[in-house]
This record gives structure tokens, sequence and C-alpha cells, in this order.
């Protein structure tokens, strides 16, 4: 079965970070909700505090297969803030592992030069953030690895794409349809 981490820090984008929680929990991923604060409950950035699986400490990074970062601000700098969580997201792209991001999010690997030579996009204003990349403005990116989209209203979009990778096209579709998604 496939894992996935997804990290949260205070000012994440509640509907990102949580449409992928919940629709890769319906394709029978295993997905941990991550705190980076140290503390269970995590406050987005329109004041909803979700409890948190973990906090980054316990995660067994070695265990996942991907790793998703929620866009919305602060959310997306205090993520990029976290210099463990950015080491992770450095390893897993030199692993050729999955990297996944939104809104703004994708901005972080544009600074660690993870961009280079690929697809990517992001929310508007934040392109000039995807250093090296081919900055496209379909609702997602999928190159090699890494997976990149625009923002909240892309939100299943993007779910649908890593679910697309970590457990084929046919699921994606599977699911679009069950939640009767067009």
């Amino acid at each position: 079965m496939k894992n996935i981490g997804i990290f949260f820090a205070e000012g994440y984008e509640e509907i990102e970070a949580l449409t992928v929680v919940d629709l890769c929990r319906r394709a029978g991923i295993i997905i941990s909700m991550v705190s980076v604060t140290g503390e269970r409950k995590v406050t987005g950035s329109h004041k909803i505090a979700v409890e948190m699986d973990q906090i980054f400490e316990e995660v067994d990074f070695a265990g996942l297969d991907m790793i998703v970062l929620p866009g919305g601000m602060p959310g997306t700098l205090n993520l990029e803030a976290h210099a463990g969580l950015m080491a992770r997201v450095e390893e897993f792209d030199k692993a050729g592992k999955y990297i996944a991001a939104i809104c703004a999010a994708p901005s972080i690997f544009g600074h660690k030069g993870l961009l280079k030579g690929r697809k990517a996009c992001s929310y508007p204003g934040f392109e000039k953030d995807l250093d090296g990349a081919e900055v496209v403005f379909d609702s997602v990116a999928v190159s090699d690895h890494v997976i990149t989209s625009r923002g909240m209203g892309c939100a299943i979009d993007f779910s649908l794409a890593i679910i697309s990778k970590l457990c084929g096209e046919a699921k994606a579709t599977e699911l679009a349809k069950a939640i009767i998604y067009q």
C-alpha cells in the first residue's frame, strides 16, 4: 500500500490540504497529516484548526512514497522555513521519489532548484519563483516525479494526479466518477 506524508504549517490553505487527504484516503492510500509546528493541532489560513496524525519528528520518511506540500499563506513560508522538511524534500528529489506542491508551495521547489527543465505551475504571481521551470498554466503539471498545481480551485485535479501516479489512471478515473467530478 502506498504512503503519503502531507505537511502542515500554521497558515496552510485548508481546501488544498484536506482535499488531498480525503481523496487519497478514499483511493486506499495511507496518508499521514504531519505537523511541522511541534503541536498536534495546526490552524489554517482561514482559522480552521485540524488535529494531525503525527508531528514531524515522528515520521518514518523511509516508508513514504510521496511528500505533499499544501499552499496558503503564511503556510508556504512556514513550510519553507522548516530546515528538516526542506532536507527531506531535497532527499526525495535526489532519489526520484514523488514530491508534490500546490498553490504558492511550488515556489519552494523553485527556490531549491528542483524544477529546472521541468514543467511546473503555481498560484498566479508565483511563477517568477519557479526557477528554471517551463511554466505552464494547466491546473496540474506532472513532470517526472514532481507534481505541481495552481491553487484551491485545482485541488481535486491535484489530488487525482497524485492518485493516478501512485495507484494508476484507472483508480483516479474510478474515484473521479464516484465523487461526480467531471
